[in-house]
């Protein structure tokens, strides 16, 4: 399954707030594109019925089931450092990623 960091539902929490987009999920899904052949994408979307739910501390992701696949055991983390912020994917299925971290293989 997928797990959130606490910064990481800090973070979603406070996007909901600032964007007005209270009760939808984030959705985290994988696409392809970028230099290393896929990347990640994260918007606020309305839950289908196919799609698998993580909710931790009052915040609910949402991830298809093609996306699933390739981000199972992954931890989404908020990172906020000298070399910028943003959500970060720890994800143990990835072969290899290109050196901006938006894309991997």
């Amino acid at each position: 399954m997928i797990t959130l960091t606490e910064s990481a539902t800090k973070h979603i929490k406070t996007l909901l707030a600032d964007q007005g987009v209270s009760g939808k999920p984030l959705r985290v899904y994988v696409d392809a594109g970028g230099c290393s052949g896929m990347e990640y994408g994260m918007a606020f979307d309305e839950k289908k019925a196919d799609d698998e739910v993580v909710a931790q501390d009052g915040v609910e992701v949402v991830i298809d089931p093609m996306s699933m696949s390739f981000l199972k055991g992954s931890e989404i983390d908020y990172v906020d450092g000298l070399q910028g912020s943003g959500f970060k994917i720890k994800n143990p299925n990835v072969h290899s990623s290109c050196g901006c971290g938006r894309s991997f293989n």
